[in-house]
């Protein structure tokens, strides 16, 4: 049976069972390959997407809980004013070291500046906790959540 979902501002149409979990549908089905799988747990974040603008973790996610409900994904993230910042900001400080758990990492801070327009430490760390850098740029990450967050407010 066809479902179809929004994505990145567009209905998607595609069959698949409802159990299946939303990463595998972006991924194997409709070619959106920069959400990345990480654990399969829902513990590391490599995995996040909106749904409804609220980050949430994909591989977890079953596809048949998601009618009427919109997702984005990396690939549509950077068409939104604070997506395209986060962005800027990421590519500016040269954030990215191996490159693996960014998208979720953007996905994320995004989700964070558009519901905390100018968040504080605490702030950041309750929005990116569960994202896990296995490489350790936190602090770039930090520093560009921040800089996006300055360039929004000017």
């Amino acid at each position: 049976m066809a479902t179809t979902l929004t994505i990145n501002g567009q209905e998607r149409s595609f069959d698949a069972p409802p159990e299946m979990p939303l990463l595998w549908v972006l991924r194997d089905i409709l070619g959106l390959t920069g959400t990345k799988f990480g654990c399969g747990m829902a513990q590391c974040g490599a995995c996040t997407v909106h749904v409804d603008g609220k980050p949430v973790r994909s591989c977890v996610l079953p596809v048949g809980n998601l009618q009427s409900r919109t997702i984005t994904t990396i690939e549509g993230i950077g068409a939104t004013p604070v997506g395209a910042g986060v962005q800027k900001a990421w590519l500016d400080l040269e954030v990215v070291q191996c490159g693996y758990c960014q998208s979720g990492q953007i996905m994320s801070a995004a989700a964070l500046l558009a519901s905390t327009p100018d968040p504080d430490d605490s702030d950041i760390d309750a929005a990116m906790a569960g994202n896990i850098c296995r490489c350790g740029t936190y602090v770039r990450i930090r520093a560009a959540i921040k800089q996006a967050a300055a360039t929004q407010k000017s």
